[in-house]
């Protein structure tokens, strides 16, 4: 019996060594095709090709079969790298965006170089180092921007019609994670963290012991990850352990490599385990702000308000490459307390098109919280509290998308040097009605659903030769429609106003007036204070 039994097992181990032999074999195979290819390519092609440029473009073609996380970063990048995992990098402080043909400054960030120079949203980037910008890309122009900290670059910019020139000295860029933190009505704690960065963890914790502080009693919590795709996974495991006991599981990866497979627990002493605590999320909340949002949901510790998350559950790490250059692989999935993996897309199937298709209803698998509430894998954290939200609309799309909104603030920013705090701002008759003056000629057209459906009406009712009987009405009710139509800035006047709102208190408060300034009027917060104010309900919804 022992014979057989060792016969056996050396008859496995031969196969097994047989299989990693066949790969092998098949990947020096491979190579050695794929050196010969690009070796032939670059001595017969009639015209010369770039060799760093070729490489590259296999390589991410290679890559684009795996996931969107996969990716090859050149030295040249590093800067990028350094932006994603720790949020920093050289550079001046400011966003940029592109508008036509020219670039300008989007939002210069609080206290940072941009901004201690002077420079304002909306001044256009006329040149960088010299160099004009005409011509040149969003991208372009960042990168030209950007450099290793304490070097100077000049910048040419218009403001008003007339040029001005600067000279900045970049410095190590740390992007803010917390975007705000302070207290809402109820007598409620909020902090939104828009990045889980370096440091993500330490500032929530401070805010969270300040607010504390500040405000004895204190009556719950609210920690905003709506927006927020992720990043360091120990970051996560830290904010996890603000709120549960030391010890708790909160996240374990699994991956093709099991000596890098790993339980993550909390080791933090936590700030308050009986405070009430609710979690916003919604479609754009992903990978880390996924395993907050769903280890607290998994152990009852927290009510989760808002949209359905992404449903991001893989785990990459970057890894050294030749020649200074790295690659970001992802190496594992990532399992919360229940034991669910909340991955939505499978890339390793695809459909008839070559696209990543989603999990189907029929894989997903039911899983218990710790008091024994149904939760499932397979397509995102699902909230506890689900906030409707309607689209915005058409009208209020064409807005912004003419950067029309971001002009007039700029325009408004000029004619005033102060406005009341954010919490006392609003949109007065006065300053809409100067909105609605500044759009009069202004190119901002959209169709509506409605006038969609009434061309679609005329064209069927020519092709069923119906026109001659209904050619008048037609003609009448797109009339009516089209006087309808110009009361729509009215119509939708709330909605505008609030887009207003948060672009002007970005001119004098930055990004933390922009969030302070919206939380009055925000669906997901006042549903949170709500559920937080009410410990029938809170406690309800845990499955208490």
């Amino acid at each position: 019996m022992k014979k057989r039994l060792l016969l056996l097992l050396t008859v496995v181990a031969g196969l097994a060594a047989s299989a990693q032999n066949d790969k092998s074999f098949e990947i020096a195979k491979n190579l050695e095709i794929f050196a010969n290819v690009y070796k032939t390519l670059h001595l017969n092609y009639v015209d010369d090709v770039d060799p760093g440029k070729t490489m590259k473009t296999a390589i991410d073609a290679m890559l684009a079969s795996c996931d969107p996380y996969t990716n090859y970063f050149a030295e040249s990048d590093m800067e990028d790298v350094k932006m994603q995992v720790l949020g920093q990098y050289g550079g001046i402080g400011s966003l940029i965006h592109q508008e036509g043909k020219n670039i300008y400054i989007a939002e210069p960030y609080e206290g940072l170089p941009a901004d201690k120079a002077g420079l304002r949203a909306g001044d256009r980037i006329v040149a960088v180092n010299g160099e004009s910008t005409e011509g040149k890309s969003n991208a372009d122009v960042s990168s030209a921007m950007r450099g290793q900290a304490g070097t100077a670059v000049t910048l040419r910019y218009e403001r008003d019609g007339r040029e001005h020139e600067v000279s900045i000295t970049r410095a190590e860029i740390r992007l803010p994670n917390l975007a705000y933190s302070g207290m809402v009505e109820g007598g409620i704690g909020y902090a939104r963290l828009t990045e889980f960065t370096q440091d993500a963890a330490k500032n929530v914790r401070e805010a969270f012991r300040r607010l504390k502080r500040e405000n004895p009693g204190m009556k719950g919590f609210i920690l905003d990850l709506r927006g927020n795709g992720g990043g360091l996974m120990n970051e996560a495991v830290d904010i996890v352990s603000i709120w549960v006991r030391s010890g708790e599981l909160v996240v374990e990866t699994k991956g093709k490599v099991a000596s890098k497979n790993l339980k993550s627990r909390t080791t933090l002493a936590p700030e308050d385990l009986d405070i009430p605590l609710a979690v916003l999320i919604n479609e754009s909340s992903a990978s880390a702000s996924e395993i907050v949002s769903g280890s607290l949901q998994d152990l009852d510790r927290a009510v989760v308000v808002g949209e359905r998350s992404y449903g991001k559950g893989l785990v990459q790490n970057i890894l050294p490459m030749p020649y200074n250059s790295q690659m970001k692989v992802t190496v594992s999935k990532y399992f919360i307390p229940s034991g669910r993996c909340i991955q939505a897309i499978d890339y390793s199937r695809r459909d008839a098109n070559g696209r990543a298709v989603k999990v189907p209803d029929s894989l997903k698998t039911a899983y218990q919280t710790r008091n024994g509430r149904t939760v499932y894998d397979g397509f995102g954290i699902e909230p506890d509290a689900e906030v409707e939200h309607n689209p915005s609309s058409l009208l209020t799309a064409a807005l912004f998308n003419k950067f029309l909104f971001f002009n007039y603030a700029n325009k408004f920013r000029r004619e005033h040097d102060t406005i009341a705090p954010p919490t006392r701002f609003r949109i007065t008759d006065d300053i809409y009605n100067d909105f609605v003056a500044f759009l009069s000629d202004k190119n901002y057209s959209y169709k509506t659903y409605t006038e969609q459906l009434i061309e679609e009406l005329r064209l069927v009712s020519k092709e069923e030769d119906y026109i001659g009987e209904l050619k008048s009405q037609i003609d009448s009710l797109e009339s009516t429609f089209q006087q309808a139509k110009k009361e729509d800035l009215m119509r939708h006047r709330d909605e505008i106003s609030q887009f207003l709102l948060d672009e002007i208190l970005a001119r004098y408060y930055y990004q933390r007036g922009r969030v302070e300034g919206s939380l009055a009027a925000d669906p997901d917060v006042r549903r949170a204070v709500e559920i937080l104010s009410d410990p029938a309900q809170y406690n309800k919804l845990l499955g208490r």
